[in-house]
């Protein structure tokens, strides 16, 4: 059974990524969905942990502007962002279909790190969380056609580091140490703990 103090809030969640939207029903609690359109650009010399905790900041923010604080003051805009870390460089979704290539090609057969970012802010009083969570997964060796099948699904067009964990990409990963929703892109883990500083206990 919940917490009693947590059936007076609600989250709304910055993001339309269906697999984060999965995730956040997990915690059990009231989910509005509400996309942010912020550029994801950063400067090149921030750390992967600032550019994802940064970005899910920036994402978090430009939703609860649109909020009105009278009417929704006791929601949690709940923003996220991931990225794949490969040898210190951050890889971001594909821009098409050669750099999927380019960055799967670069995977195979390699440990890389999945970072992902969470940022909480209540919209009545602008009070905020942010943390982030990383897990390191090693990739299987891949033949050249065994990448370009994988691209020629789509699948990796919308995923950071051009693969999806969740899915066809699962035949891909070897191994993983840490999370394995902070791949997927939602570490429930963590926000439920970010959570309790806002006076949200789950389960």
């Amino acid at each position: 059974m919940l917490n009693s103090t947590t059936t007076q809030h609600k989250l709304v969640l910055a993001s339309s990524s269906p697999r984060r939207q999965e995730l956040i029903a997990l915690l059990g609690l009231p989910v509005d969905v509400k996309p942010s359109r912020v550029g994801e650009e950063t400067p090149a010399d921030w750390s992967p942990a600032r550019i994802v905790e940064e970005l899910s900041l920036r994402k978090a923010n430009a939703v609860k502007e649109e909020i009105d604080a009278t009417a929704d003051g006791r929601s949690i805009v709940v923003g996220s962002d991931t990225i794949v870390v490969l040898n210190g460089d951050a890889m971001g979704k594909p821009r098409d279909e050669q750099d999927a290539l380019r960055m799967l090609g670069s995977l195979s057969g390699r440990t890389h790190e999945v970072y992902t970012g969470v940022t909480c802010i209540r919209v009545s009083d602008g009070k905020t969380s942010t943390a982030h969570r990383v897990t390191k997964v090693t990739m299987r060796k891949l033949s050249d056609d065994q990448i370009s099948r994988y691209v020629a699904t789509g699948e990796p067009m919308d995923k950071a580091g051009a693969y999806g964990i969740q899915e066809i990409g699962s035949l891909l990963v070897e191994s993983i140490e840490g999370c394995y929703f902070n791949v997927v892109g939602l570490p429930v883990s963590l926000l439920a703990v970010q959570l309790e500083a806002f006076g949200i206990t789950v389960p």
